[in-house]
């Protein structure tokens, strides 16, 4: 089979021809129709992220947001983020399995979807509902299940003002879904184009960050909650001082460096600063369930595996709206 292979970190990925993987006891072996193509993909090959790097097998396939078919009944399933947790620990107990500290994940500790084909624990593959395509249901094994779970988590209702910080391949799924659960969204960028898709993605408001602050425009406006999904410190200033008394910020993209916040509208205004992490399995059910019954739909552009190093390029210089899908060759 043919895959694409991370055999150094800070290198190109390499396409390589593989004997195909074999299903072990509770495994399935699933057939790759599609992989979205995450940033986290590219820090994990760049090696930007230390305990990622610590926790890698080399050489991996990378890739966790798959969608295909088990090749024995062609039942149609996904692999998410969270590729197996324990069952028995506290947070998988809890209903927080996302938090398990045994947990292994999809294209890090083992081989993901930038393959024709994987394998995976039967226990945490997920059905894909009649109505998605696998090029569609794809992203959302992690870009949807990740602002979902944090729009869940931030406690936002029906009529609640929410401002999205970044409208890429996260931010432009939160806005879609704030607005299927009855909110009033602003989305913050500062790319035109991504505005522009903002927009057409249902957003009621959006601000152009890349001229001013738009601190003051968000407090006259009266935001709520502030979902920041762009890799951004400053995004996180511009959300705690945004963001009207009381509110809630939700820290979902990760900069490179850490955070530094201004404590006193923090402490003054009582906000609420809230970690959200890819979510459990129930959690991308229930964003699969969702989108299959709505209109909810990430912006998808489809390159064959053969390209991931192009795509990981674009990914790095922020040229790429939404999500690119990357499907094997066959």
């Amino acid at each position: 089979m043919n895959a694409a292979v991370l055999e150094e970190f800070g290198k190109p990925l390499v396409m390589v021809e593989r004997e195909k993987p074999v299903a072990g006891p509770g495994e399935v072996l699933i057939r790759v129709e599609a992989c979205g193509a995450c940033h986290s993909d590219v820090h994990v090959a760049d090696g930007d992220w230390e305990s990622m790097k610590r926790a890698a097998k080399l050489p991996l396939v990378l890739g966790h947001e798959v969608a295909g078919v088990i090749e024995s009944n062609n039942a149609r399933v996904g692999v998410p983020w969270l590729g197996w947790s324990c069952g028995a620990c506290e947070y998988c107990m809890g209903g927080r399995e996302s938090l398990c500290q045994k947990q292994r994940i999809t294209g890090v500790m083992t081989d993901g979807g930038y393959a024709q084909y994987m394998v995976a624990p039967i226990t945490h593959v997920i059905r894909i509902p009649e109505g998605l395509s696998a090029v569609e249901a794809a992203p959302l094994f992690c870009a949807g299940v990740t602002v979902f779970k944090a729009i869940k988590s931030s406690g936002l209702g029906r009529g609640q003002k929410v401002v999205v910080f970044g409208a890429g391949g996260l931010g432009h799924l939160a806005i879609q879904i704030a607005r299927e659960l009855g909110a009033v969204v602003c989305a913050v960028d500062v790319s035109v184009e991504k505005l522009t898709m903002a927009m057409e993605c249902g957003a009621h408001m959006v601000l152009d960050s890349s001229a001013e602050a738009p601190e003051k425009a968000l407090r006259t406006w009266g935001a709520e909650v502030a979902l920041v999904t762009a890799a951004s410190a400053g995004a996180y200033r511009s959300a705690v001082r945004g963001v009207k008394r009381g509110g809630t910020v939700m820290v979902v993209g990760m900069p490179a460096e850490d955070l530094q916040l201004p404590v006193i509208p923090i402490v003054g205004g009582e906000l609420r600063i809230i970690g959200s992490a890819v979510g459990t399995r129930q959690d991308v059910r229930d964003m699969l369930a969702l989108a299959a019954r709505s209109k909810i739909r990430c912006h998808t552009e489809t390159q064959p595996l053969e390209k991931v190093n192009e795509v990981f390029g674009r990914l790095r210089r922020g040229e790429v709206l939404g999500r690119i899908v990357l499907t094997p060759d066959r």
